[in-house]
């Protein structure tokens, strides 16, 4: 499969950090979107420069963080109990892109044996001194030696999204399962918002996916969907940031009934906010 974006699909501001203009083009045969002009390596910390830039940090500043942290804890339980159900016997779990370490240190807590990779220095920081193990990149790792790995918002950052398949692949034991959690380009929020829906939020996000994507980018490496299940949280919280965008507050009230409509539409159309795909190597 050869990822060809060539039909435009919109154009996206930068909000949170470099104030610039980013087009979206879509790869029909996959349904995938790719942000352009792509930054460099280089160029890609600076836009991750952000006090806002909220994965990366513990911060609770604001009502709006205080409640983030609030939700990432009840979140962190929920993903142990899916983890669990997919794979029952605690083993080796590799969470990619672990920012600040949190649902590492609960899965250690819970009877895994962790390991974490995050190019990140400032999460890297603050993951290491809750206990998590962290490695210098997968490559490190033996192949067929992990039973689960999980990508939280992960995927959509990687420059080059075919590899990074090909390298969980590799790393995963045959039975092992693959977490993928991503936004949704086709949910009514992002219909909604259009080009101030926050999930696109670009360049950070390299890619954009659907449910046709995801499922035609794992089956060309042979592994299986298996499960697409909803983040029912993530509604809301784009919602909020996309309210910002778009008018300058967050305006609470309008916020929290967009995120309720797309939580409901999605029930009827299988379409949420961001999905998590379950994917098994067999």
């Amino acid at each position: 499969m050869n990822i060809n974006p060539s039909e435009f699909y919109i154009k996206v501001q930068d909000f949170s950090v470099s104030q610039k203009e980013f087009t979206l083009f879509r790869d029909p045969s996959v349904d995938l979107l790719m942000t352009s002009p792509q930054p460099s390596l280089n160029e890609l910390d600076s836009y991750y420069e952000s006090d806002d830039y909220i994965s990366h940090t513990d911060s609770a500043r604001s009502w709006f963080e205080k409640i983030y942290q609030l939700i990432k804890k009840t979140t962190i339980q929920q993903k142990l109990k899916l983890v669990l159900k997919q794979q029952k016997n605690k083993g080796v779990l590799l969470d990619v892109g672990c920012g600040t370490g949190d649902f590492l240190a609960a899965a250690l807590a819970s009877g895994w044996q962790i390991k974490g990779y995050e190019p990140n220095e400032k999460a890297r920081k603050i993951a290491q001194n809750k206990g998590v193990e962290l490695i210098q990149s997968t490559q490190d790792l033996p192949e067929k030696s992990v039973d689960v790995i999980t990508m939280w918002h992960v995927l959509e950052h990687v420059p080059d999204v075919k590899a990074q398949i090909a390298e969980l692949k590799r790393l995963v034991k045959p039975g092992g399962t693959i977490v993928i959690a991503v936004p949704n380009y086709k949910s009514f929020d992002a219909k909604h918002y259009q080009n101030y829906w926050a999930a696109y939020d670009v360049p950070r996000h390299l890619w954009h996916f659907s449910k046709k994507s995801i499922q035609g980018l794992f089956a060309e490496q042979n592994l299986e969907l298996v499960k697409v299940k909803p983040m029912w949280y993530d509604s809301f919280y784009v919602s909020l940031l996309s309210e910002k965008y778009k008018t300058g507050k967050m305006n609470i009230i309008k916020a929290f009934l967009v995120g309720f409509t797309s939580n409901l539409s999605g029930v009827f159309s299988k379409e949420f906010s961001s999905h998590i795909y379950i994917i098994k190597k067999h």
